[in-house]
């Protein structure tokens, strides 16, 4: 296979290609990637010599017509990925997570690829107080984020049915694990709990979220890649469902640290409740997780504690 995997720079990106060389070596990879707030040259050091890396924007054409030429798969992990940021500014969102998406399309379809793999997330769902979200379901995003992301979706769809590309979407639930970025919950916390500063839990800190373990979510998506049909959906879930307050309390415990750090603060504008994921057409198909949460929560941790020089810079 040669593979144009873009935002592979980033946090789940770059553990996908992780999977993909140990599982696939003689695959070709090609990755593309910006470098903006997700993006860092040092999730690929280990790669060097192992893949063709190609800083650019999926935005511009001439940076995707650069890179796809030869790749017969493209997987799309390119996005401005942070709510936060999007409540407060939706433009870079807009721009990256749905023009981006057009770009590549257009260029999928020009080379004829074999596999377009869209990589989007259970937000679009919206939140969901009881039950748990088939593939469909009716989507209702809350913030920008996940409208940018459910925007790509409709591209994709779009281009399924109108010019018959091959293309699949996985949704999946929170992820969790190595070289994610500070901004969000977990290695924040881990971070913060180190140096004994201040945990900030929005609100009552109920909000329940699955959670995911990166690894399974790459095989997932190799799986889904393989064996997914075109045109359709795949939630991809870790059958995880705690409270961001029980996330914040294992990570105090798991670090022998006082839950006296936890600062209860406004909860932000739009915060869904609760996601959850039926992954009953996902299991059929002969997938499901491989690590316990508990196992993988810790590697997780100490991956953290051991790598501060990967997130240290991030947090100046």
């Amino acid at each position: 296979m040669n593979l144009l995997i873009t935002g592979a720079a980033g946090f789940i990106g770059s553990n996908f290609v992780e999977y993909m060389l140990g599982r696939y070596p003689t695959d070709k990879i090609t990755v593309l990637d910006k470098l903006s707030t997700g993006g860092r040259l040092e999730n690929l050091r280990d790669f060097k010599g192992k893949i063709t890396f190609v800083r650019g924007d999926i935005c511009n054409t001439k940076d995707v017509e650069k890179s796809i030429k030869d790749c017969n798969i493209i997987i799309n992990f390119a996005a401005e990925t942070h709510v936060d940021r999007s409540i407060n500014d939706a433009a870079p969102f807009i721009e990256s997570n749905i023009m981006g998406t057009s770009v590549l399309l257009d260029a999928a379809r020009k080379h004829d690829v074999n596999k377009f793999v869209q990589i989007s997330t259970d937000e679009v769902y919206g939140q969901i107080l009881r039950g748990s979200f088939k593939e469909t379901d009716i989507l209702n995003p809350r913030n920008p984020y996940s409208a940018t992301k459910a925007g790509a979706e409709l591209l994709c769809q779009s281009f399924y049915t109108t010019h018959k590309l091959p293309v699949v979407i996985t949704r999946s639930s929170n992820n969790f694990g190595p070289k994610q970025n500070p901004e969000k919950l977990i290695p924040h916390f881990i971070i913060n709990a180190l140096y004994d500063k201040p945990l900030p839990v929005y609100g009552s800190g109920k909000q329940v979220r699955d959670w995911l373990y990166v690894k399974d979510n790459c095989s997932g998506i190799d799986f889904i890649s393989k064996n997914g049909k075109d045109g359709e959906i795949y939630n991809i879930g870790g059958g995880n469902e705690k409270t961001n307050l029980e996330i914040t309390k294992l990570i105090l415990k798991s670090m022998d640290k006082s839950e006296n750090l936890i600062q209860f603060i406004e909860d932000r504008p739009g915060h869904d409740f609760r996601y959850s994921l039926n992954c009953d057409k996902l299991a059929k198909l002969g997938w499901k997780p491989k690590y316990k949460f508990e196992d993988a929560f810790k590697e997780t941790i100490k991956w953290y504690l051991n790598n501060e020089w990967w997130w240290k810079p991030l947090i100046k």
